[in-house]
């Protein structure tokens, strides 16, 4: 199955509208097949900069986000 690109949403939207009197509907497949292809375009998303420290030092003093140390 083929990721769904721009140009075909565009011709998804022009049939739509084609049919209905030059309307597409709110919420309807030409919709939901142009924000498909929106997402298809983006880059994936990446860690935050202040997330979960990767070195296994601590990341700050008091902040409860490492480990209780064994007694």
């Amino acid at each position: 199955m083929k990721n769904m690109n721009q140009s075909a949403a565009a011709r998804i939207q022009a049939a739509e509208a084609k049919a209905n009197n030059g309307l597409v509907e709110k919420g309807g497949f030409a919709a939901r097949a142009q924000r498909a292809a929106t997402n298809n375009q983006q880059p994936p998303r990446t860690t935050p900069p202040n997330g979960p420290s990767k070195t296994g030092k601590p990341s700050g003093k008091g902040r409860g986000n490492n480990a209780p140390k064994s007694k």
